[in-house]
């Protein structure tokens, strides 16, 4: 592992996201687009994900959502820097309404991956971790090695929050992709969320 300046080790997204599908229940886990989808699709499909495709920065809106919906559901919300750059004022709206169900999980290695690789402001001067305290999020932190995100995960999604983790990762591409079907993948998550109107689809 790469040992930061701070002291925070570059983890693999994949193992990470592996990790925590490894402790889920009965939660909802939205994922943003491109590789925080392609792994939680990887680490383990199920009713209860949704996978964004094409919408940038909605991942963490859509989960509150979903979270003010269902209060007693665990909700998570697996971002990247980018994306989450693109979007900044939803950790306000969240530090309003205060779901304590809705977990935050951002992955920042810096760039824009999915596109070129073009560097994000977190590789300069922006840190997560300190805009969403700053935001009123006071439950975030940085992960600092694969023990202490197994630890952070360990305490339940559904209560203590809202929360955001966020932890430096590699750029290591993910290795499979979700169906590209946004009714496929919105009604099965409706299914998954118990909406008796979801319909019954396969897969």
């Amino acid at each position: 592992m790469i040992q930061t300046a701070s002291g925070i080790k570059v983890l693999n997204r994949a193992d990470l996201t592996k990790r925590l599908v490894g402790k889920l229940g009965e939660e909802a886990v939205v994922a943003g687009i491109g590789n925080a989808n392609f792994d939680l699709y990887r680490a383990g499909h199920r009713a209860q994900n949704f996978y964004m495709l094409g919408s940038m920065g909605l991942a963490c809106p859509i989960a509150l959502g979903v979270a003010l919906a269902q209060p007693e559901r665990g909700v998570i919300a697996l971002e990247g820097d980018g994306s989450l750059l693109m979007s900044l004022g939803c950790l306000a709206t969240i530090a309003t309404m205060k779901p304590r169900n809705l977990t935050l999980i951002i992955w920042d290695n810096g760039i824009y991956q999915i596109t070129g690789k073009q560097a994000t402001a977190t590789s300069h001067a922006t840190d997560i971790v300190a805009v969403a305290r700053g935001a009123g999020i006071a439950n975030s932190e940085w992960v600092r090695d694969e023990a202490h995100f197994e630890e952070l995960i360990g305490r339940g999604f559904k209560q203590g929050g809202p929360a955001l983790l966020a932890a430096r990762i590699d750029d290591k591409p993910g290795e499979i992709q979700p169906p590209r079907d946004p009714a496929l993948v919105r009604n099965r998550f409706m299914k998954g969320l118990g909406n008796a109107k979801a319909g019954v689809l396969d897969g």
